[in-house]
């Protein structure tokens, strides 16, 4: 098994632009919107009427 810390010193880190993108308020805000919105129509698409059994 490979040692936890050398697998950790090799992990990709992310770059300047990534870092500013992740700390934007405003763009997590967009980000958790869009989210939601993509929830809301998922669920409301599973969500059939109930058909009366005759």
């Amino acid at each position: 098994m490979e040692n936890p810390n050398e697998a950790i010193a090799h992990a990709p880190l992310p770059t300047a632009k990534t870092l500013k993108f992740r700390k934007n308020i405003l763009i997590q805000i967009w980000r958790f919107t869009a989210l939601n919105i993509k929830m809301i129509k998922m669920i409301r698409k599973g969500h059939h009427p109930m058909e009366r059994k005759k």
